[in-house]
């Protein structure tokens, strides 16, 4: 047995090991009758859909990038395409979305299923039974709660109850089985919400704050960062934190100094990974994020604190006017962190106001393994890619618990930034991911224009020292001497209109502000306007958009491309006030 299927084959054995003890201490918690009504219930904080309830309550349901059609089924009757969708339906957060409905169809679909899960998978059956995802439908079951109860009978309330307290007592035994980050902060915050608004169960309230202030002080580093890197799981995490607090303080408890200071840390490192538009960058499998939750998050923790300076969470910001862009500048996430990661090293995403303008291409992971393993590959990102190269190379899928999982392997030793003239406009920054296998360091300088309305780019592809010149050359005999083909790509947002100018030697680009952004480049390169994909959360298929490609070989040691990307001057916004001014930061 080779290293890999040794290390492949203990976690499959940890897996099921889990699974099995998760599954003994459901039975054992569904065997009592624990609680029989409210202490106190926090205040609703989850935020739904109202376009998505009303989708299920006409029998469409998409879940993890998948559309089931089951009109007048039971959600618990529907087919599962794959185990992210069950996840999805066991989660409840769907509860969230019909509530936001709040008519009578969508009260009394939510009761008929809520109910469901009870009579089919409250006695300890189904996948349901793990501790994140226990503690994310017990948020919901407590949160919604009236609306579930509205014109049951006392019978009905009572299983509802027991269900609860059942459920409370299955997180309070297996909380620590859940991974470190955002499933354990989830599980615990759920066992919080409950232990504090249940009756009987307000003895694991203290152990449960105690276990998530540890897991503040150990998870989340001092610049306010998560190991995964991945900005939406960051707000995910400060959304629970502030739930978890509030109901806390609900409750005439006071969250412990770990707890409230995590949430001091995250707030402004959250700010700097905020676009214009009010959406985070989409980095490390993260997307923009439901709309309004950033800066729901952001007003909860009243504080203004301004955005974090220098690298946030390993992300750079240049901002002047109305642009803002965001920089991948620090080496990918490591072993399990890295399960989602991204091969972006030195990526960016630049939105002109409310107008997202460069792009990457976004996590595929909810269209299947092939576009997941796309969407992480480094041509899917704004950035440079030696041909058939990334910049952090995918290992072997291994087995984690229920799911396959790949890692990101082979990534670069250094990456660093070096701010210029003025950090908040310029910077230089660098990595060596093509080092092991050509010898080369890639170098990315960019500067922001005082008003914004320009950006102008360096990158340059080079052998930096004699060993790496030497290796270099020895990728380059190999090639016959044709040179070490590479492309700059640059993806364009799906809402911005793209053609070629300047018979081939431009790219204009037209915002639906009514701006128009024109790319040029100078260097050895060829241009073309190529097709793109975004990846999307919430919808079927990727999104068809565009690409700007450089195309070129590398004949020496060393290489440099410029480009500019610039607005033009007679287009709105460029010396005054846009149509649609960028989100304020809250």
């Amino acid at each position: 047995m080779t290293a890999d299927k040794g290390k492949s084959a203990r976690t499959g054995s940890r897996g099921r090991l889990t699974g099995f003890l998760d599954r003994l201490a459901a039975l054992r918690a569904t065997m009592a009758s624990p609680a029989t009504g409210f202490v106190s219930q926090p205040e609703p904080r989850s935020i739904g859909s109202f376009a998505r309830g009303r989708q299920m309550i006409a029998g469409n349901f998409l879940f993890a990038g998948f559309l089931v059609e089951g009109a007048d089924r039971a959600i618990w009757d529907l087919p599962v395409p794959d185990p992210s969708f069950e996840e999805a339906l066991q989660g409840c957060t769907w509860l969230d979305d019909l509530a936001a409905v709040g008519d009578r169809p969508a009260r009394e679909r939510a009761q008929g299923w809520v109910f469901g899960w009870i009579a089919r998978y409250g006695r300890a059956r189904g996948p349901g039974w793990t501790p994140d995802l226990t503690g994310r439908r017990l948020i919901r079951l407590i949160n919604h709660a009236p609306f579930l109860l509205n014109g049951r009978d006392k019978t009905e309330a009572q299983a509802f109850f027991r269900s609860l307290g059942q459920q409370t007592l299955f997180l309070a035994r297996r909380w620590r089985s859940a991974s470190p980050g955002l499933p354990q902060v989830e599980a615990l915050t759920g066992l919080i919400y409950a232990s504090l608004a249940l009756t009987g169960m307000e003895r694991h309230a203290g152990a449960a704050a105690e276990a998530l202030a540890a897991e503040c002080a150990g998870g989340i580093d001092a610049a306010g960062g998560i190991p995964t890197r991945n900005p939406e799981e960051l707000l995910e995490v400060l959304t629970l934190l502030l739930w978890a607090a509030d109901a806390m303080t609900a409750a005439g408890r006071t969250p412990l100094p770990a707890h409230l200071a995590a949430i001091a840390r995250i707030a402004p490192t959250l700010r700097a990974l905020r676009h214009a538009d009010g959406g985070l960058a989409r980095f490390h499998g993260g997307g923009r994020g439901a709309e309004g939750r950033l800066d729901t998050a952001l007003n909860a923790t009243g504080t203004r604190a301004v955005a974090r300076t220098g690298l946030a969470m390993g992300f750079a910001r240049l901002h002047a006017g109305r642009t803002s862009l965001i920089v991948d500048a620090a080496p990918p996430p490591k072993g399990a962190a890295s399960a989602n990661a991204h091969a972006s090293t030195l990526a960016f995403e630049l939105t002109s106001g409310r107008w997202p303008l460069i792009v990457n291409c976004g996590s595929g992971a909810m269209f299947g393994p092939d576009w997941h393993r796309a969407g992480r590959a480094t041509p899917s990102h704004s950035t440079l890619a030696i041909e058939g190269y990334s910049s952090s190379r995918l290992g072997p899928a291994r087995r984690t618990g229920a799911a396959m999982r790949t890692w990101l392997e082979e990534t670069p030793s250094e990456v660093w930034m070096r701010p210029e003239t003025d950090p908040a406009r310029h910077a230089l920054f660098g990595h060596d991911g093509y080092l092991i296998t050509h010898g080369l360091t890639h170098i990315r300088e960019l500067e922001l224009a005082p008003d914004g309305n320009a950006l102008k780019g360096m990158d340059t592809l080079g052998a930096m020292t004699s060993a790496d010149k030497a290796r270099f050359e020895t990728v380059f005999q190999a090639d016959a001497l044709r040179g070490i083909p590479f492309q700059i790509r640059f993806h364009i947002h799906p809402e911005v209109d793209a053609t070629l100018d300047m018979g081939g030697w431009a790219v204009s680009m037209a915002l639906k502000s009514g701006e128009i952004w024109v790319f040029r480049f100078d260097g050895p390169v060829d241009l073309t306007l190529d097709p793109s994909v975004y990846l999307e959360k919430g919808r079927l298929r990727p999104r068809a958009t565009q690409q700007i490609v450089l195309s070129g070989r590398l004949q020496a040691p060393i290489q440099q491309i410029g480009w500019t990307l610039a607005k033009a001057q007679d287009t709105p916004g460029a010396n005054q006030g846009e149509p649609r001014p960028p989100v304020p930061a809250p």
